[in-house]
């Protein structure tokens, strides 16, 4: 089970995340690289002759094109692209958890929304893309919509992103072991290949610098001293809360904060609440969700929960109401991350946790 699937599990088991997949006849072949694309010839402009080269996710992928019918099946991977100005050549996007980026509304109406869960495979090749990305192995994976290999036998290239497969064992049922912690660095190897794949680079390099100097800024004024947080994402029965090494552990170690379940490397292990009450962080990090998929999604009713159940309503950050809320895309490894650490960061100094 997972953190995205309809039914809640049982507690303890690891989430499996989900997604979709996409992709129609065109003619590419692609995908990019944890550590950046390698242009092997040509110009990198949108509509000149090129290809470019790269190890993605253990899948070598060619990309003779800049894309111009694309797909971005997670909302991760969407609000990267429309990021870097490319509304005018995606044709479709899937699987929203929350509103899309501030900033980014008017790009986002101009592209065809193709489900807010999951598109089926033949929804996907009815835009006829040319190129599809995606966020997580599960949606282009096994019980997503099809496996990468069965775009690339139509010629259509994939990419996922490299925060999903770099340092992580996708081996288990789970949402995934972080082999390693997970770095900003590695989101911002993703908007460059994808900058690069799309003849953009200088959009790419842009966006990180701005990415980069707003994480600099946060970690400047963070002390935060001994302050422990904890990160819930989804579900009240079967609770996913943050192990060490995800996105949520980005956040932690910019402010220098303890996340009480860093003894953990599963991606989004499920907890129980005698567990999370014994653990008794000074602040509690909650994503608020617009997606209707498992209990208690958004803030208000995770709230409502902890102040009301036996267990949740004696513990510290309950009584004295720490929360900080936030999308649950900051909570997932994209640009968005960093409005995590600015948020939590935030919150912190308001609850007089900073020294």
């Amino acid at each position: 089970m997972s953190r995205d699937a309809e039914d809640s599990p049982v507690p303890f088991a690891p989430p499996v995340r989900s997604a979709v997949l996409l992709v129609a006849g065109a003619v590419l072949l692609a995908g990019c690289g944890a550590g950046g694309t390698t242009p092997s010839s040509g110009s990198p402009g949108p509509d000149s002759g090129r290809t470019v080269v790269a190890d993605n996710c253990g899948q070598r992928v060619e990309v003779d094109h800049a894309p111009r019918r694309a797909v971005a099946l997670d909302q991760g991977s969407a609000e990267i692209l429309l990021s870097l100005g490319l509304a005018d050549r995606m044709v479709g996007t899937a699987t929203w958890t929350d509103p899309v980026l501030k900033g980014l509304e008017q790009a986002d109406s101009k592209v065809p929304r193709l489900a807010d869960r999951y598109p089926s495979f033949e929804k996907v090749l009815g835009t006829e893309p040319d190129f599809v990305s995606a966020s997580f192995l599960y949606t282009l994976g096994k019980g997503g919509v099809a496996p990468r290999e069965q775009f690339t036998k139509l010629g259509v290239p994939t990419y996922l992103s490299p925060t999903d497969c770099v340092g992580k064992d996708n081996s288990g049922d789970g949402d995934g072991v972080r082999t390693r912690p997970l770095t900003m660095d590695t989101v911002y190897g993703e908007v460059r290949d994808l900058a690069r794949i799309f003849g953009v680079p200088e959009r790419g390099e842009k966006l990180v610098g701005e990415l980069r100097a707003r994480v600099e800024r946060a970690k400047a004024a963070a002390d935060f001293g001994e302050a422990s947080v904890l990160y819930w994402f989804s579900d009240s029965q079967g609770p996913y809360m943050a192990g060490c090494c995800g996105a949520p552990g980005i956040v932690s170690g910019a402010l220098g904060v303890k996340n009480v379940f860093d003894d953990t490397k599963e991606e989004w292990p499920q907890i129980n609440w005698e567990t999370v009450a014994d653990r008794d962080p000074d602040v509690l990090v909650i994503a608020d969700l617009t997606r209707k998929a498992q209990s208690a999604e958004s803030a208000a009713k995770k709230i409502e929960f902890l102040e009301s159940h036996p267990v949740t309503r004696n513990m510290t950050a309950v009584k004295h109401k720490r929360y900080v809320i936030l999308s649950g895309q900051a909570m997932n490894p994209t640009i968005r991350t960093v409005e995590g650490i600015e948020k939590v960061a935030a919150a912190l100094k308001t609850y007089g946790l900073a020294k």
